[in-house]
């Protein structure tokens, strides 16, 4: 019954506009009488039965003055009007009800001129003290207009019973208590026990009603296309017109001799005669087309530009651009259409031909658009007026449908899941029960996924400890099995990469050559002296023989290349870019070894000899990554050999 009630207040309301409108119109008045009801159901009842209301109003209205139907936006934003004040108090009292008369009467009013003046004024530029005498003429009307409607409305609010008022005030709603914390952070609702694919089909139904906004769009398509077309036309036959007088033969006379040529005066008289008998004309000129430019045959004098001298040579326009290869091969190209400070064009290109069949020159017409513009401009500001007040209407109602029946349960969901806690049991267990206290019964398919989702939170909570102690054993783990590895590839004596790392980088690199991706070099080091160090010295500082040789080599090469594979040798390898400078470095590291060596405050286990090979990566020559190995060990022999010639020890 409830439901009823509100369908026959707002109908009433419906029909207490529709005679205020009758009223005024068969008296004459200067007043509109046909927002009474809207303000009335809109103070009750809210956006939604105010919009409804008030569109219906000039829907009506306008199957007898369609003019109206323009207007129907500002019914609609008097409804919103008045339910926001309402909202705010203001319809406690008749005192504060008077406080709201002027400034609802100052915006419907601007709003009225506003939408008269796009719909019927030819210009956007009228003078402020034509405005302000429209708006003088009109306030006095529009003052009395919404002083009564909103007088009667709250007369009738007054006389209202309470059952009613409070239909109104639980219209779609359906709300379970929640929380202080969830009621700050939204607005969560019951909602109605309906499937949701019967919710969908209404929304569907509804959204339907958006077919008559895309077929208004697709008519100002059509009339933006077929009025393009109308002055395609136009141009195109004034152009053709244009190369009926010129004579193909003599275009190069035209260019040499100018005005001086009889033949070219009477032809720009006729072309200013052209020029002259279509006001939207703009620009005529005629061009031979080179690869240096567009070379002037014709070109009109006009009042704001001065006209190009026959043979004098035009930059390509950067419209033209993309068309120069046909230009310059003489064939036909389509329309262009520019917006500079020349202003919205349309520009006709069309070729001359000789009796060859060469094209000999261009003749070109400037169109302006700006009639057209102002043509569509009236055009889609009568869509926009007419589609404004259907759009807020048919949004406002699918906003509140969806908003009540799908958005605020999902949000509510998704509010409660990304704010639950995944590490504190004592917080994952408020959580749950925060979630278990939304209680969503909508009898859809909303409410089978709130089940889904306590009961898939239920099974977190119980698999999250299990979930914790494994991340932890895991964790532990990780760091042995980290530890064990850099073990693995790790030299005991030097600190440096192993043998082990060396076959794990050379198989990296192998796999860079399949791929045709490798850019490397290997250098092979063998330390010489380590025996002798270890007979006459012992062990020990054979040891430190071996590690002061790497810290040189980790020094220059760097320590991430270098990899110990022997007792005695090293083999450093590089990648990438630093493979340019490998020769350099091989270059510093004989002159360390040099320098070390002829330092006789060093002890023979702090000096370091060592032969040293390098080879670079070459796919003509290489299979693999031992191949270049190879080259370097070969290398680094001979370089042993070279350095044993030359000792005397």
């Amino acid at each position: 019954m409830s439901g009823q009630r509100v369908i026959l207040v707002c109908f009433d309301a419906l029909v207490l506009n529709l005679v205020g409108s009758f009223i005024a119109q068969y008296f004459d008045l200067s007043m509109y009488l046909d927002t009474a009801g809207t303000i009335f159901v809109a103070a009750l009842g809210g956006y939604v039965p105010g919009i409804t209301v008030g569109f219906f109003t000039n829907l009506i209205i306008s199957t007898i003055d369609p003019q109206q139907m323009y207007f129907c936006t500002i019914n609609i934003l008097v409804a919103v009007y008045a339910a926001y004040f309402a909202r705010k108090g203001f319809f406690t009292s008749l005192k504060k009800v008077i406080l709201l008369i002027l400034p609802l009467a100052v915006m419907c009013g601007i709003s009225a001129l506003v939408v008269y003046n796009l719909l019927y004024s030819t210009s956007f530029a009228r003078s402020v003290s034509e405005f302000h005498l429209d708006f003088a003429t009109n306030f006095v009307g529009e003052f009395l207009d919404k002083g009564l409607s909103l007088i009667v409305a709250f007369a009738l609010l007054e006389t209202m019973p309470k059952s009613i008022v409070a239909d109104f005030k639980v219209l779609g709603r359906r709300q379970a208590p929640l929380t202080d914390e969830m009621q700050q952070a939204l607005t969560e609702k019951n909602y109605l026990a309906s499937s949701l694919r019967t919710k969908m089909l209404a929304i569907l139904m509804v959204s339907s009603l958006f077919v008559s906004f895309s077929l208004s769009f697709i008519s100002y398509l059509l009339f933006r296309d077929a009025a393009t077309s109308d002055r395609i036309k136009t141009v195109d036959s004034m152009v053709a017109v244009i190369l009926n007088e010129l004579n193909p033969e003599h275009i190069t006379e035209y260019m040499e001799l100018g005005r001086s040529y009889e033949e070219y005066r009477e032809i720009e008289e006729k072309l200013y005669a052209i020029k002259n008998s279509n006001t939207y004309i703009q620009y005529i000129y005629i061009y031979q087309i080179h690869e240096d430019g567009c070379h002037v045959v014709f070109d009109l004098e006009t009042a704001d530009v001065a006209a190009d001298k026959p043979g004098q040579i035009v930059p390509f326009d950067h419209a033209v651009e993309e068309h120069k290869h046909d230009l310059l091969a003489g064939r036909p190209i389509r329309p262009i259409f520019s917006d500079d400070e020349y202003g919205k064009l349309l520009t006709i290109y069309k070729p001359l031909y000789d009796h060859n069949g060469k094209c000999q020159c261009y003749a070109i017409v400037d169109f302006s658009l700006d009639v057209l513009s102002e043509h569509m401009r009236a055009f889609m500001i009568k869509l926009a007026a007419l589609f404004t007040g259907c759009f807020i209407f048919i949004f406002v109602i699918g906003l509140w449908f969806i908003e009540n029946n799908i958005i605020l349960p999902l949000n509510a969901m998704a509010y409660c899941a990304k704010n639950f806690s995944y590490d504190d049991p004592t917080e994952r267990r408020k959580h749950f029960e925060r979630i278990r206290s939304l209680q969503v019964k909508t009898g859809d398919e909303i409410e089978n996924l709130y089940n889904s989702l306590l009961q898939m939170t239920e099974n977190i909570s119980t698999y999250l400890e299990h979930l914790q102690l494994a991340k932890v054993q895991v964790a532990n783990m990780q760091i042995r099995v980290f530890a064990m590895d850099e073990l693995a590839h790790k030299d005991s004596l030097t600190g440096i990469k192993n043998k082990t790392a060396y076959v794990k980088t050379i198989d990296h690199l192998n796999d860079r050559i399949s791929e045709n991706d490798a850019e490397f070099c290997i250098v092979m080091i063998d330390v010489n002296f380590l025996k002798k160090v270890n007979d006459t010295y012992g062990h020990e500082r054979g040891n430190e023989y071996l590690i002061n040789a790497c810290k040189l080599v980790c020094s220059v090469f760097g320590e991430d290349h270098v990899y110990r594979v022997g007792g005695d040798e090293f083999v450093v390898i590089v990648e990438g870019e630093r493979v340019s400078l490998c020769r350099y470095f091989v270059k510093q590291f004989r002159a360390e070894m040099i320098r070390k060596n002829a330092n006789d405050l060093l002890e023979p286990w702090e000096k370091v000899s060592a032969a040293v090979g390098v080879a670079f990566y070459d796919p003509k020559i290489d299979t693999n990554a031992d191949d270049v190995f190879k080259r370097a060990d070969k290398e680094m022999y001979e370089n042993k050999l070279a350095m044993k010639a030359q000792r005397t020890d």
